[in-house]
């Protein structure tokens, strides 16, 4: 016997569900992305009939691994209008939850040891166009007191617009802990960090006090006839849905097989750590920071002789790419940090307990000391407090997201957020719902969506752009 799905806050199973439901929307994958959208389509229409389904509990998985970071820096005005649409969202549920979710906004710091950065304005001024024209603010000396220094984490007083602090003088004062070759810091304001379990925790409780459904079960194959026919197991259980939405996270792309639809998608394994700072090498107040340049490991002489001899090493000893970051966690009373280096782009088979290099954890900070040479004290004795984790990066080779249609009537995608899903959860949500509901989408939506590969133009700009804002 099919049944309607009940008007309740909790999983189906304990609402005394039988095995065969029915509801309007179906929502595969229970991560921060998911949860979003069913907190939105609620939002926009409380009287949907939504169902969430995940083979595990709510951002158990790639959630879970989140460097809980957020901006609106991007080489393009639609990822800026994106993210910025985002960042409102989070900020309305930091005023309405008495900041439960922990945000802070001390901006983004990229150092680089060049003094001439006319590729990287271009970039900002790309990114941020449309905004007011003192948005890209350039400082070359200290005296003139226009830049005001992160001292303080309150988003409700941080600047907006862009920063860019060029000379050594300038840069010493304002970030001391940096190596003295840095030359230019480019200072993104509308960025910060929050608690992503805790905003996915709010967004889930408002879903369920919203009379919506939660399921745990294991999608095994999907039949679109009149409607979807979704086969779940771990228990055996058919859902039936006027409308699906695949947000299942690295699994995005298998979703989408079951349906005969192929996704422009690759996932990656990225890996990042966590310690506690007992030496006190990273300033409390230091914003997240990223090196932007190019380097070569600083291994020492039987190190480097030793990598070169493993030909699956090797490559250890060649330049890497930039992009490697710090920053304080746990606010400013607090006494961990987190590393992280996207360094790897090798395509990966998702598993459910990913194989993480022990090599790692040196590696990254081996990386990091370069632009904080403080951390060098943990050379060869990282603290056993250390967290060595990872988690799939889901990615389109322009790494901009697939929110919208999937290209079979009543299904749609939100996915492919590689290294933003907790940045861009809740304006990916909002703009999912709004495909499924058919509300107002604003002017960047279909840029957004799965149908841009069919606009030869926008993908011929996007493919000239500087950078792909991976971290």
């Amino acid at each position: 016997m099919e049944k309607s799905v009940p008007d309740s806050n909790t999983t189906g199973a304990q609402a005394g569900v039988s095995n065969d439901i029915a509801c309007d929307v179906l929502i595969v994958g229970a991560g921060i992305i998911g949860i979003a959208t069913a907190h939105y389509l609620k939002t926009l229409d409380r009287t949907l009939r939504v169902v969430l389904v995940d083979a595990g509990q709510p951002m158990s998985f790639t959630s879970a691994q989140s460097g809980e970071n957020y901006r609106n820096w991007w080489p393009h005005p639609i990822m800026t209008a994106f993210t910025n649409h985002s960042i409102d969202l989070m900020e309305q549920i930091a005023r309405e939850s008495d900041d439960r979710i922990g945000m802070s906004r001390r901006g983004y710091v990229l150092a680089t040891r060049e003094g001439t950065v006319d590729e990287h304005l271009a970039g900002l001024e790309a990114g941020y166009a449309g905004s007011p024209n003192d948005a890209i603010r350039v400082h070359d000396r200290i005296a003139n007191g226009a830049y005001q220094a992160p001292v303080k984490a309150d988003w409700r007083t941080a600047p907006s617009g862009v920063d860019v602090l060029q000379g050594h003088d300038l840069v010493r004062r304002t970030f001391p802990s940096f190596a003295h070759d840095i030359r230019t810091v480019i200072h993104i304001r509308r960025a910060g960090a929050i608690s992503a379990q805790q905003m996915g925790q709010h967004l889930l409780e408002r879903y369920r006090a919203a009379a919506g459904v939660r399921v745990t079960g294991t999608v095994r194959s999907i039949e679109r006839a009149d409607s979807f026919r979704v086969r779940l197991s771990d228990p055996d259980r058919v859902i039936r849905a006027e409308r699906l939405v695949n947000a299942a996270g690295p699994f995005v792309g298998e979703v989408a097989t079951m349906l005969g639809v192929r996704l422009p998608i690759r996932n990656t394994l990225q890996q990042k750590i966590a310690f506690e700072d007992t030496a006190a090498a990273i300033p409390r107040t230091m914003p997240f920071s990223i090196d932007l340049d190019a380097q070569r490991i600083d291994w020492d002489e039987e190190e480097r002789a030793l990598l070169a001899a493993e030909p699956d090493m090797a490559w250890l000893t060649r330049q890497m790419p930039g992009s490697v970051h710090c920053r304080p966690d746990g606010g400013d009373r607090g006494t961990w940090v987190k590393l992280g280096w996207a360094y790897n782009d090798a395509d990966a088979s998702v598993a459910r307990e990913p194989a993480l290099a022990q090599a790692h954890p040196e590696i990254v900070l081996k990386g990091a000391a370069r632009l904080n040479p403080a951390l060098k004290v943990y050379d060869g004795h990282l603290p056993r407090s250390l967290h060595h984790y990872g988690g799939y990066y889901t990615r389109t080779e322009e790494n901009w997201p697939l929110i919208g249609e999937m290209g079979i009537d009543g299904a749609f995608v939100v996915g492919a957020m590689s290294g933003f899903g907790t940045l861009g959860a809740c304006a990916a949500g909002d703009l999912c719902a709004r495909w499924i509901t058919g509300d107002e989408r604003p002017a960047h939506a279909d840029a957004l969506a799965p149908g841009r590969y069919a606009n030869e133009a926008l993908m011929a700009e996007i493919a000239a752009l500087p950078g792909r804002g991976i971290l």
